[in-house]
């Protein structure tokens, strides 16, 4: 099973860089299979239950331990458990999901591999944009510039009735003044207000970040906080005050331009905070000069982040999600 893995994958070369090396990686399930054990094991197999170390597999591609005896999928409590479709499938949407840097939508996915619906496709995608965003990640430093802005409907419009259909996120942008940008954060919230603006900056920012934002005042407790709060009016501040806040702007124009190029605006509220996750993903990796980085990402998410079940995917209600 680790004859594929020690001649292509390495620490130190962990992806493949072209389509062509990808096929060449993955030709056959069992290349899968060892690219996921070696992903999710890379010092090893390690025993979930006992720890142990030494295993060999059966004849059903499952690894038994040899010191208590239990038998471990290499696809168990990760994206791709109890999937019907083959490894080589998932691992070539993946790449294609990566390798596209608009995205992937669930029509693009229908027309190229040839699913059976639209739905089985869309929740697909579901499951890997739900892995995307890791917990623990590290907070933004630095210049932050925090705003909101109502994102997703039929209707383009400003705060309050132009903003009916709309879902409010809050977003907070690294970057110095010198027009360098750094990594970016999301929230889908249900209404703006000081508790939620503070939580969602300790969420996301380090405590004595120079944190931006424009002049509403549910940004007032924030130098409270332990953040140097430097609000600028935009209303009466004219264009240096509206300088200050250029890249969550900038970051805004990209997010709905996304929105409604690769996914049409067909986003509904209940799950455009999986959306916002997959932008972000792509956003803060933009650098990358590698594909098949993105590609090596999402797996090492995709084995150890568990998705929501299909079930979950379909019923979710049309509210706003707290931390990812």
């Amino acid at each position: 099973m680790g004859s594929v893995v020690s001649m292509k994958a390495t620490p130190t070369n962990p992806y493949p860089r072209t389509f062509e090396e990808v096929l060449d990686w993955f030709a056959t399930e069992d290349d899968c299979a060892a690219y996921l054990k070696w992903v999710r094991w890379p010092d090893g197999f390690a025993c979930p239950d006992c720890g142990g170390t030494k295993s060999w597999r059966t004849a059903r591609g499952l690894l038994h331990c040899q010191g208590c005896n239990r038998q471990v999928s290499v696809t168990a409590g990760t994206v791709f458990e109890d999937s019907r479709k083959p490894l080589r499938l998932w691992f070539h949407v993946m790449w294609l999901m990566m390798a596209q840097k608009t995205g992937l939508s669930a029509r693009n996915l229908c027309d190229t591999y040839g699913f059976g619906s639209y739905q089985t496709a869309w929740a697909w995608l579901q499951k890997l944009r739900s892995v995307m965003i890791r917990t623990g990640r590290e907070p933004l430093v630095g210049r932050v510039e925090v705003d909101e802005a109502y994102v997703g409907g039929e209707r383009e419009g400003k705060r309050g009735r132009g903003a009916e259909g709309k879902t409010l996120v809050l977003i907070a942008v690294e970057g110095d003044a010198q027009k360098k940008l750094g990594r970016i954060r999301f929230r889908c919230v249900a209404s703006i207000d000081r508790e939620t603006v503070e939580s969602f900056v300790r969420d996301y920012v380090a405590v004595g970040a120079t944190v931006i934002t424009d002049g509403l005042s549910v940004y007032d407790k924030l130098g409270a906080a332990g953040f140097d709060h430097r609000p600028h009016v935009t209303s009466t501040g004219g264009e240096a005050a509206q300088k200050q806040l250029d890249h969550v702007h900038w970051v805004i124009s990209l997010l709905k331009r996304w929105l409604g190029a690769t996914h049409q605006g067909a986003v509904t509220p209940s799950h455009l905070q999986a959306y916002l996750d997959e932008f972000a993903f792509r956003f803060n990796r933009r650098l990358s000069r590698h594909r098949g980085k993105l590609f090596h990402r999402l797996m090492q998410q995709a084995i150890t982040a568990r998705p929501p079940t299909v079930k979950a995917l379909y019923t979710a209600k049309p509210q706003p999600v707290g931390a990812t």
